[in-house]
Parts: C-alpha cells; structure tokens; sequence
C-alpha cells in the first residue's frame, strides 16, 4: 500500500508526530511505500533546523531528516503556515530581509498542491 501523511500537530505539543514516526516505520518495515509526508499547521514545527531538545529527549527534527535520507521520502512543509509561524527557507528569508534558513535537512517547503498530488497518488492518506 501506497501511504500519504499528513502532521499538523508541533513535536513537542502532543505525541501524533511520535505516533506517525513509528508508524511510518511500522509501514516501511512491512514493504508498504510512503509517498510523502506534508507538514501543515503548527506540524511545520517538525521542520526547524534550529530545534534542539534536551538530550534526554527524542529529536523528531533529527529523526525525519534520517528517515529521509534512509528512505527517499518527501518530506514537504505548507509554505503558507510555515511563513506565518516564521519558519523560512533561503530565498523567502532573503526577500524578506532576514539572514538564515530554517529548514531542517530533508525538509522542502512547497503549497497546498503536494498535499492535493500526494492524496492523489496514494491509496490513503492518513492524518496525524
């Protein structure tokens, strides 16, 4: 089976970007295929370069850059909520006069649109 994700909840705010990791994996340990996983909401938290947990804790950031790298996911955040919680991408942040890009290795940012394609090529998509 063919899996679109999509997380609008932040790392550390609830446990369904833990819950979705683990079932990524769960599905990818199964040969099922994830098509693409889409940040929106306050779910673009996940993509932040500068996050950094406690040591103690688990790195989601760090985890889905892995699980990206490892697996040839698209991990895409919503321009749209991205931009209004500040989380900018180099070009973004040079048009708006700030020095640094935010996001996370493994992370694009990208519309609505991947989300429409992404439900569209999957056979379920699946909402955390």
């Amino acid at each position: 089976m063919k899996y679109a994700i999509q997380i609008q909840s932040s790392p550390y705010s609830s446990n369904r970007g833990l819950t979705a990791y683990h079932f990524i994996n769960a599905a990818l340990a199964a040969n099922h295929q994830i098509f693409r996983i889409f940040f929106y909401q306050d779910g673009i938290y996940h993509g932040f370069r500068y996050a950094t947990p406690p040591d103690d804790e688990f790195n989601l950031t760090q985890k889905w850059s892995e699980l990206a790298r490892e697996n040839n996911i698209d991990l895409v955040v919503c321009i749209s909520a991205a931009q209004r919680r500040g989380l900018l991408h180099f070009d973004e942040a040079r048009r708006q006069g700030k020095q640094d890009n935010d996001v996370a290795e493994g992370f694009r940012i990208s519309g609505l649109g991947q989300l429409v394609e992404a439900t569209l090529e999957a056979d379920c998509l699946l909402v955390f």
